[in-house]
């Protein structure tokens, strides 16, 4: 009996107007594969369920049946699979373009590095049409329900190469004694011609050479000879042409000499032999190589704790992670990582969360503060509640973020994807016409030459190295940035943050404390302060803002006293209004005002003073009537001068967008040297800014902590969100800074310099070393300078074209953040 949860698809029918319609859609649905259907006349639903279901299958059958379907709306849903047998670009290519071809299908990114295809795809599309998809490309898939670091099976990979590796080196070795240390001591090539002779001498190779072939060598045919019968080869196959061209021309001349012309018979074994020993050894670095890009989100996951002591019924009891609950207490001692996401609800200590932010200073955490999973508790004793269950901590988001990060293709990662999927059949197709070539007009023994030269061509191409210049410098990249607190939500921030040419930054939260303090407070004549100040406590006390905040803190210093209000309606970028005590209450800045028609001249004096001092002057009204105006100041944060001469050195036009007024914003502007100001505008016109500034510079990031930065944080070219900021910011961002240090905006940049820097370095010595080599391995020098590429040579160059890649790459792992980058 089959356990397979059954699928369902839901379409919405068009042209049903009547019970037998109604009947008549349900019997053509009933001829195909389903288990049960269900049409309502009154929805216009067609709900289906059964194995395996094909969307555009059923459809074809209502629109037979006399009826339409509105275009599907279907969700999408996020696969990864585990693909085995993936060895060179050339393979990416084909798994994807195999992919590409399921309906259904919106996205796939295929990575050479992890062995992992990560697809969006509609939810209705069965996850097997997507594995039959990569076997018929000629590789096999496993679904994973998350996408997890490919440690353990690159550490399976790496063993399973070095035991390969050690086999065939070990079989090599006495080929090589007997093949050419003969060239090296005359004495020694003497005794063989003396004991062992030239035919025993070329079957003792023969035999070694064939153990070699058909055990450590077996990778190579086991998957190279299917895909070349499939007509898609790749680094595999050329391998196996290859060896099996060298191995079989030496077979022929040693146990049929007299099929080959007497100045032709000539044996290769010791070249078939090399060139399996030194490909594997290349393969048996990368992996090594590989296994070290993870290295970050490895640390990162070993952050988590697997148990927690939770505290029941004044006992405390270990548990295991997995069992604990939202709402539960955790006790954190000194010295442990604290398990879980959660509220402080007893206890005081010292938190180091430089794990998470990338800051060195530790963190006191008292009652009613947050900590994270993850984070090092230093001193004291913490009870917790937990707010969070182990799959949804921060930790767990952040290791999300740097896996989906490091999943995806960069713009530049495009045109290479379209020479490496013909890469292959053309280096084939060079081979072959070198060994013709060679065959017609080379000197003699031309046999030989041919199948010397052409071998060189196959064995020297290496795709392997263009696939990997990419995904192996994002991967670092990536993982370098967590562990400096910088979250890249978007692997294509990587190259974008490069070619910014303008920063657009907020000011509140941002360049600011974004702890406002009320400074000054001013009322009409014979009116009371105390009572104004009732009132806006009154109505401050239902909002977050940091205004309110700065009025409510002025109110308990004052010990006021403040009122229940009522109706009370935030009006964003411009103020809040209420009702307290009958009276209508409204605060806000000058541009509420102005909305209201309100004069404000009464204060005008007071009010140029305060912006030119870098405080923000607020307006109150009641029933309609100015009664008075307070000034708020936010402190600039200590470092936000030397971060907008950071920006400035790189080359960016630093641009403060705030909704502040234009002198106050205009006054802070001059105190950091920032370049530009756009002032006094709404959340709609910081869009707006930034169309604007795009217009004016080219590509813009911004940078932004609060509700009223998400539309720009989404519409600039790179969004930077503060991470101590709100949510739907940093949902709305490429770019997330976990320490809320502006700094971490520089060294993103600096990051994301680094890694373009490291991947077109990586691209450029991929394609040179093509470009360079195959033609010498097809003999353009040998006419003027005689100068042939040995297989060998071919086989060793091309193990370590991969190997420097993976290698400058892994460069990244220093990247320093130093003034000096």
């Amino acid at each position: 009996m089959s356990t397979t949860k059954p699928q369902q698809i839901e379409l919405r029918i068009q042209g049903m107007s009547c019970a037998s319609c109604v009947a008549r859609v349900e019997k053509a649905l009933k001829k195909q594969k389903i288990s049960q259907v269900s049409v309502n006349l009154t929805t216009e639903k067609a709900v289906i369920w059964g194995e395996h279901l094909d969307r555009q299958q059923l459809i074809k059958c209502i629109q037979d049946a006399g009826y339409d379907v509105e275009p599907e709306t279907a969700t999408t849903q996020e696969i990864v699979l585990n693909i085995e047998g993936l060895t060179c670009a050339s393979c990416v290519a084909r798994a994807e373009k195999s992919l590409s071809k399921v309906k259904g299908l919106q996205q796939v990114v295929v990575n050479l590095a992890t062995h992992q295809a990560h697809i969006s795809v509609h939810s209705d599309v069965p996850v097997q049409h997507l594995i039959d998809a990569v076997e018929r490309a000629g590789y096999t898939a496993t679904v994973v329900s998350k996408a997890v670091p490919h440690n353990k099976s690159t550490a399976d990979a790496s063993k399973t190469l070095l035991s390969s590796l050690i086999q065939a080196a070990a079989l090599s070795l006495p080929v090589m004694l007997l093949a050419m240390f003969g060239h090296i001591s005359s004495s020694f090539q003497h005794w063989l011609d003396q004991y062992i002779g030239q035919s025993l001498n070329w079957w003792l190779q023969c035999v070694f050479v064939t153990i070699i072939l058909c055990f450590p060598a077996r990778q190579f045919y086991q998957k190279g000879i299917p895909a070349l019968l499939r007509r898609a080869p790749d680094m595999n196959a050329l391998v196996a042409v290859g060896t099996l061209a060298a191995y079989s021309y030496s077979l022929i001349a040693t146990a049929f000499p007299q099929w080959l012309p007497s100045q032709a018979v000539h044996v290769y074994f010791e070249a078939a032999a090399m060139i399996v020993t030194l490909i594997l050894l290349g393969r048996y670095l990368e992996a090594k190589a590989k296994g070290k890009t993870t290295q970050a989100i490895q640390h990162l996951i070993g952050l988590q704790p697997q148990i927690a002591h939770v505290k029941k019924d004044m006992t405390v009891q270990e548990m295991n992670i997995e069992h604990v609950i939202v709402g539960m207490h955790v006790m954190v001692y000194a010295g442990e990582k604290i398990p879980v996401d959660g509220v402080v609800i007893s206890g005081q200590s010292v938190v180091d969360e430089s794990m998470l932010t990338g800051e060195p200073l530790a963190v006191k955490k008292n009652q009613g503060e947050q900590v994270s999973a993850g984070t090092m508790n230093q001193t004291g004793l913490l009870e917790v509640k937990v707010t969070a269950q182990h799959q949804n901590t921060l930790l767990a988001q952040i290791i999300a973020l740097v896996e989906h990060a490091q999943a995806s293709k960069l713009p530049i990662q495009a045109w290479v994807d379209k020479i490496t999927l013909w890469f292959v059949p053309t280096i084939m197709l060079i081979a072959v016409l070198t060994g013709v070539v060679w065959l017609v007009w080379g000197p003699s023994p031309s046999v030989s030459y041919a199948l010397v030269n052409a071998v060189a061509v196959l064995i020297v191409a290496c795709p392997c190295a263009m696939g990997l210049a990419t995904p192996t410098s994002i991967m670092v990249a990536t993982g370098k940035g967590a562990q400096m607190g910088v979250l890249f939500r978007q692997g294509v921030a990587l190259q974008q943050l490069k070619e910014v040419k303008a920063i657009g930054v907020d000011k509140t939260g941002t360049l600011t404390q974004g702890q406002p303090t009320l400074t000054d407070f001013l009322c009409v004549d014979d009116i009371s302060q105390h009572h104004v100040l009732q009132y806006i406590a009154s109505i401050e006390q239902y909002t977050t803002h940091p205004l309110a905040t700065a009025v409510i803190e002025y109110a308990k210093q004052k010990k006021i006293q403040w009122f229940d209000a009522q109706q009370v309606d935030t009006l964003t970028g411009l103020g809040i209004q209420g009702q307290v005590q009958n009276q209508w209450v409204q605060i806000g800045a000058d541009r509420l005002m102005a909305q209201l028609n309100i004069d404000i001249s009464l204060f005008n004096q007071h009010a140029e003073q305060w912006a030119i001092q870098a405080k923000s002057p607020i307006y109150v009204v009641i029933n309609g009537v100015l009664v008075a105006m307070f000034a708020v100041a936010d402190a600039v944060k200590s470092n936000s001068a030397q971060v907008v001469a950071q920006f400035q050195r790189l080359g960016l036009k630093v641009v403060m967008i705030t909704g502040d007024q234009e002198k106050t914003a205009k006054a802070i502007a001059q105190t950091l040297n920032i370049d530009e100001v756009i002032a006094g505008v709404m959340p709609t016109g910081k869009v707006d800014a930034i169309h604007a500034l795009q217009d004016k510079y080219g590509k813009v990031a911004y940078i932004g902590d609060g509700i009223n930065d998400a539309p720009a944080l989404a519409h600039a070219d790179v969004g930077i969100a503060i991470g101590t900021g709100t949510d739907i910011a940093i949902e709305s961002a490429d770019v997330v800074l976990m320490s809320g240090n502006l700094k971490a905006a520089v060294d993103a940049i600096k990051l994301s310099q680094a890694t373009i820097r490291n991947i077109q370095q990586n691209l450029f010595w991929a394609f040179i070393y093509n470009i360079a080599l195959i033609p010498v391995a097809a003999g353009v020098l040998y006419p003027s300078d005689h100068i042939l590429l040995s297989p060998m040579v071919a086989a060793a160059a091309m193990a370590m074209s991969s190997v420097f890649v993976l290698t400058n790459a892994l460069r990244l792992k220093r990247f320093s953040v130093t003034e000096k980058n």
